[in-house]
């Protein structure tokens, strides 16, 4: 090896220099190389909501014109958004859409960390079943089970209700296996030494479990509200008036057999994709946090 410190001759330079070269350039083309397919993910990933603000600042006519420009010729982003938000109850929309995802996260927690906790950390007979039909029950889709649920809502009489948009969804099979693979992790030490001191194992849920499932919570509140916030399938069966309407079903209002107002209909989609990004943005880190705590472990 030669040392340019000591040997500063014009040959040992060169030699020197090419030498650093041979030893670098692999590493820095290779790293070139991920950073840009890194970046031309990023903007196949980005490019679709680019695409949908640009064309909710533009009228009809242009969203579709054969020269595409992010920049609108014809600025109509004022008139598009104000026709979204005030020339109809679309703040109720979004609340409707509040209530549903928020009432079916509730539920879900509330039923899934205790069975969960049980799969995880309690001996009974018939677990390794229970489990693996837990794991069974996520290759059903609604799909499936929507036409006897809706005969039984109307049986009961509650369509057009947020019972009815909320209930198929109470039960939640992947928050189930999420939380299992979660607790999976938590000491045994630490619950033993929990019942000997007399805790009770719902106290053992509440006090020890649950503060420390906060990463979990968070990653899976951010798969449910954004599942039940983009639904569309459920809610436009059972929903018949417009003041149960949720935000997503709302867009379909600007849909017209022949006459189709892409400009509000984006706008719209905007509006609608906005509390998502922000709910995302806020628990970014725990989600980040919580999927990476919850590998699937034995």
């Amino acid at each position: 090896m030669i040392n340019l410190a000591k040997d500063t001759t014009p040959g040992a330079l060169s030699r020197g220099l090419a030498l650093v070269w041979r030893r670098t350039r692999p590493r820095s083309i290779g790293s070139a190389i991920v950073t840009a397919l890194l970046l031309l993910g990023g903007w196949i990933m980005v490019f679709p909501f680019v695409w949908m603000i640009s064309s909710s600042l533009k009228p009809t006519d242009e969203v579709f014109d054969a020269d595409f420009s992010i920049i609108p010729k014809t600025f109509v982003g004022f008139s598009n958004y104000y026709s979204v938000l005030f020339e109809q109850p679309y703040l109720v929309f979004l609340a409707n859409s509040m209530i549903v995802c928020l009432g079916i996260l509730s539920v879900q927690l509330l039923t899934a960390i205790p069975a969960a906790y049980a799969l995880a950390k309690l001996k009974f007979r018939g677990s390794t079943i229970l489990f693996g039909t837990v794991i069974a029950s996520l290759t059903i889709p609604i799909n499936v089970t929507s036409i006897p649920i809706y005969v039984g809502l109307v049986k009961v009489g509650l369509l057009d209700t947020y019972v009815a948009m909320m209930f198929p969804f109470f039960i939640s099979v992947f928050a189930i296996f999420l939380f299992r693979q979660f607790f999976k992790s938590y000491p045994d030490s630490i619950i033993q030494a929990a019942r000997i001191d007399g805790f009770s194992e719902i106290e053992i849920v509440l006090r020890l479990i649950l503060p420390s499932a906060i990463p979990a919570i968070a990653a899976f509140s951010v798969f449910s509200f954004v599942a039940h916030w983009n639904d569309l399938y459920w809610p436009l069966i059972v929903v018949q008036s417009q003041d149960k309407m949720t935000a997503t079903l709302a867009m379909m209002q600007y849909r017209a057999p022949f006459d189709t107002d892409y400009g509000r209909t984006f706008a719209s989609a905007t509006v609608v994709t906005a509390p998502m990004v922000i709910a995302f943005l806020i628990a970014r880190r725990h989600f980040i946090r919580g999927i990476t705590m919850t590998g699937v472990k034995g």
